[in-house]
């Protein structure tokens, strides 16, 4: 295997900018990835990658090769796409070893491959098989073994599983996740589904409008996003925002949200004491909010407007403001619509962003 450096790539499409000055290092045997929403470029950084739409500017290295302007027949590297790309006319054997084949590859080592590959993929029993006597879940793992089967430096996956139902989307998760750690492939993977990229990735790179916006550890990410967008976009429900007014209280900062009062963290007091603007963001998870049913010191009082039960929380749309958040609770909290319920913030579980920038403040 081998590791990838992107360096300063930007794609351009006429005048729009698909992928604007990307730089990112997928160390060898790491799992790493894309995600972002549709059209954020994504999808156009792994074809550069790949070979299959070369880049501008910048540069791509595949282990000590540049392969920048290569063709993708000569970067060694293997790919997974969102509509599969099997052949209809073709056995399942056969779809398996078509890549070794245009490589002329020796038949013994075609055959020892699309025999072990399919076995990885449990579907060594479907290999006289056409792709139209198979279920969407078994074409998607012809179209994995086929990848494994070139025994690349370098997988390359886009939207694997995106045409999947949605408990079959959670079993081939878990089946691929540990494959991709079995054989240490160095993987970047393409999806829009947070999901699959904190329960797959070693590592996430969240892009919006062809910028890396953070690319860190799934923990990370979720809990000290980059900036405001990282907030909003990793999670379910996304982080929420409110905006907050600064003050001093003597030799203390506090924050206002309307009549109520947030005291940060000691950590954040030397940073938001120096910090010269009134207005600031102020995000929580709906994880992170205590809540009550009745009046609590440090805790505002708010209106549910909605409680949806979900199993293993109950999830409450409450009134601030003149906006809404949402909050979770464990499933035996008992509330009701129009009932009042009263929330605390733990200071440490707050995050901070500039008003203007959206950019998040840590100590």
């Amino acid at each position: 295997m081998a590791d990838i450096k992107i360096e300063n790539v930007t794609k351009r499409f006429g005048d729009f900018i698909a992928v604007d000055d990307a730089t990112l290092t997928i160390r060898e045997n790491e799992f790493v990835v894309l995600l972002g929403p549709s059209g954020c470029g994504k999808t156009t950084l792994l074809r550069a990658v790949a070979g299959l739409g070369m880049a501008d500017e910048g540069r791509i290295r595949i282990g000590d090769r540049d392969v920048t302007y290569l063709p993708p027949r000569d970067r060694n590297i293997s790919m997974v796409f969102q509509s599969y790309a099997i052949f209809p006319h073709m056995k399942v054997s056969d779809n398996i070893a078509f890549g070794l084949k245009m490589r002329k590859t020796d038949p013994k080592l075609i055959d020892k491959r699309v025999k072990q590959s399919a076995e990885m993929m449990h579907i060594e029993g479907m290999l006289d098989r056409y792709p139209s006597k198979m279920s969407g879940g078994q074409r998607q793992r012809v179209a994995v073994a086929r990848a494994l089967a070139m025994d690349a430096e370098v997988l390359l996956m886009d939207e694997p599983l995106s045409n999947l139902d949605a408990l079959l989307r959670l079993e081939m998760r878990a089946e691929l996740k540990k494959l991709l750690a079995d054989i240490n492939a160095t993987t970047i993977y393409v999806t829009h589904d947070q999901i699959e990229a904190l329960s797959m990735g070693d590592r996430i790179a969240v892009m919006k409008d062809g910028i890396i916006q953070q690319c860190d550890a799934p923990g990370v990410v979720y809990d000290m996003p980059s900036n405001k967008f990282v907030g909003g976009f990793i999670g379910n429900p996304p982080m929420n925002f409110m905006t907050g007014q600064i003050r001093q209280d003597g030799d203390q900062v506090r924050v206002n949200i309307g009549d109520f009062s947030l005291t940060p963290a000691p950590a954040m007091q030397p940073l938001l004491r120096d910090y010269n603007k009134e207005q600031i963001i102020i995000g929580i998870r709906a994880e992170n909010m205590e809540t009550f049913n009745t009046s609590t010191d440090d805790a505002l009082k708010v209106s549910v407007q909605v409680v949806e039960p979900l199993g293993s929380q109950n999830l409450l749309t409450v009134k601030i403001g003149d906006g809404t958040v949402k909050v979770s609770t464990h499933p035996t909290f008992q509330i009701a619509p129009d009932e009042d319920v009263w929330l605390r913030f733990p200071a440490d579980k707050i995050r901070w962003f500039d008003h203007e920038s959206e950019m998040a403040l840590y100590p």
